[in-house]
């Protein structure tokens, strides 16, 4: 509750396989979990479990459970580290090895099912997928087995793990590193020990720490763990005030499809009530471009504000972990179309086209719609009732205002994509130069009149005052150009004469100030790596400002007071703005 940790789901998946496990009584439980045995101990656990150990550890389980780990290791939506957990060395090596196997077949099949896929979108992601398995390196620990010995002894395999981009992706263990391990990206369990108390609450811990776009840990049980886990809840769980039952500390997977369901039904919900759509109309409709046509409206309705274009990319990104937390079960495939549409018009929405999954509806007409929407980005050749992306830079104000004409209910698109673009060149420029906090101000002024108005008349107003607004920053893009400076000299000298006013002789002593400040300072005081935090240097840059300014400001314009200011303003911004120059020099 508190999002310390993601939520944990069980899947029996020993069940599924059809598995012939025999019952673990608490005995054998016991027993496997104690530490360091001696003697008597191991022959007590061999005399209980001489009838169940040659099934559990029989080449048929074995190999069976090797083959559904492969397949669901590879086909889970979120891929993080996996785990494996061995009855003992010696059945570690083997799944090792049966894994292995498995893992090899899995490529070649997947490799010759390529050459059948003729979409070159679909063959990319596929061929990604392959080159994702192909790079996985998994590893046994805690083997006493001199190869596997020999790759501890030369290898840091812990920091390995723990590292979410290096291909160590798959850990068999028997003993070490299922209690006390931290690794956040791990997200799924595969169980195939008897395991009770303490330990197993420890293990299936493993799964469960919160990390970027991890949704839930998945625990796989191969081998009947659920009811050990009820009892060791008993001991362990919190129980709450009243002494009941405490809540399973893991949940049915079948709770992960009515996750899904309900994000969907919201979105479904929010698309209606508040943006006057309904997605049936893509799911639906057959014909392409009738197809196109509703996604466009789609869109349009979406960001009439940026408060529902905001909402609805909440609520599409949750379905989207939703939707990959339950893969590859097989059930996520009576959500697909919804999850298809839903992706189709967040993909537009976020321009993210690249990254889009592929799907029946992306691959057939995403080229389409980029063609299409008029982003006001590039020039292409004209899509019939769709509008035509031309190129703004270009400043045509006749042509943008023939083209805003013709959008005829997609107007919102349009004013999304130029409201996109003005703001993109907005961020830069006052990245460049602070000053600039005036254009910013009036960006936002005509932001909160665009998410306050609806209709026609008010959505047109507001597209002229960004062409105005655009215009004036591609004019004070110019400026530094105009004035013989760079950007960086013209932010030295917009500084020197903020509130100041001065002559044009003045003017042209300025910006030689600007110049020979920077050129001193770059060559020498910047230099110094962490000049910031080295208060000699520091107190030094402060100086070669101060001198400067006193040399070459005009008097009586300038006064001491205001060289005093200057230094101060100067100095603040430079400790932000070259505070890594010397790094970067180097």
């Amino acid at each position: 509750e508190d999002g310390a940790t993601v939520p944990l789901y069980y899947e029996n998946r020993g069940e599924k396989l059809k598995l012939d496990n025999p019952q673990i009584n608490q005995d054998i439980r016991e027993s496997i979990e104690a530490k360091d045995l001696d003697s008597d101990q191991e022959d007590k656990l061999k005399r209980l479990f001489a009838k169940q150990y040659p099934i559990l550890t029989a080449e048929k389980r074995l190999r069976a459970i090797a083959k559904d780990v492969v397949n669901h290791f590879a086909n889970r939506g979120y891929k993080g580290k996996a785990m494996f957990v061995a009855l003992d060395k010696v059945t570690a090596v083997k799944m090792y090895n049966f894994i292995t196997e498995e893992m090899d077949l899995y490529v070649t099949q997947k490799q010759a099912a390529l050459k059948a896929i003729e979409e070159p979108q679909e063959a990319i992601v596929a061929q990604s997928e392959v080159d994702w398995i192909k790079a996985t390196k998994f590893n046994d620990w805690g083997l006493d087995i001199e190869p596997h010995r020999l790759k501890m002894n030369d290898r840091d395999l812990e920091t390995e793990f723990k590292d979410e981009e290096n291909p160590f992706r798959l850990a068999i263990v028997c003993a070490m590193w299922i209690t006390g391990f931290d690794v956040p990206s791990l997200s799924t369990m595969y169980i195939d020990k008897p395991l009770k108390s303490h330990t197993l609450m420890q293990t299936i811990a493993r799964a469960n720490r919160v990390h970027s776009g991890k949704n839930n840990g998945l625990l796989i049980d191969y081998i009947e763990t659920y009811k050990s886990l009820l009892e060791a809840l008993a001991i362990y769980g919190d129980s709450g005030d009243k002494g009941g039952p405490a809540e399973a500390p893991v949940k049915p997977l079948e709770e992960l499809i009515g996750e899904l369901e309900e994000v969907i039904s919201a979105t479904e919900q929010f698309l209606s009530e508040e943006c006057a759509f309904q997605l049936s109309r893509i799911i639906e409709e057959e014909d392409k471009l009738r197809k196109l046509h509703y996604l466009q409206e789609a869109i349009n309705a979406i960001v009439v504000t940026d408060d529902t274009k905001a909402k609805f990319g909440v609520l599409a990104r949750e379905v989207f972990m939703k939707f990959k937390a339950l893969m590859p079960d097989k059930s996520i495939y009576d959500f697909k179309s919804k999850r298809d549409a839903i992706n189709a018009i967040y993909s537009v929405i976020t321009a993210r086209v690249e990254e889009a999954d592929i799907t029946y509806l992306v691959k057939e007409i995403q080229e389409e719609v980029n063609e299409s929407i008029a982003t006001y980005d590039v020039e292409l050749e004209k899509m019939e009732g769709y509008g035509q992306k031309i190129d703004i830079s270009g400043l045509d104000f006749k042509r943008i205002e023939e083209e805003f004409l013709k959008l005829k209910g997609k107007e919102n698109i349009a004013l999304q994509s130029l409201k996109s673009k003005v703001e993109k060149k907005l961020n830069r420029m006052i990245d460049e130069n602070p000053l600039r906090i005036d254009y910013y101000e009036r960006y936002q002024e005509i932001i909160d009149e665009y998410n306050r108005g609806k209709d026609y008349k008010a959505l047109k107003e507001i597209f002229d005052e960004l062409i105005v607004l655009f215009t004036g920053l591609s004019e004070e893009g110019q400026r530094a150009k105009k004035e013989e400076l760079d950007e960086e000299e013209l932010l030295v000298f917009d500084l020197l004469t903020s509130n100041k006013k001065i002559s044009d002789k003045e003017k042209h002593n300025l910006k030689e100030a600007a110049k020979s400040l920077l050129k001193r300072l770059k060559s020498k005081e910047f230099k110094v790596s962490q000049w910031t935090e080295k208060t000699q240097t520091a107190s030094q840059v402060r100086k070669v400002i101060n001198d400067l300014l006193y040399q070459e400001l005009p008097y009586p314009t300038y006064g001491d007071d205001d060289i005093n200011v200057k230094t101060e303003m100067l100095f603040n911004e430079f400790q932000i703005r070259y505070a890594h120059f010397g790094a970067l020099v180097a």
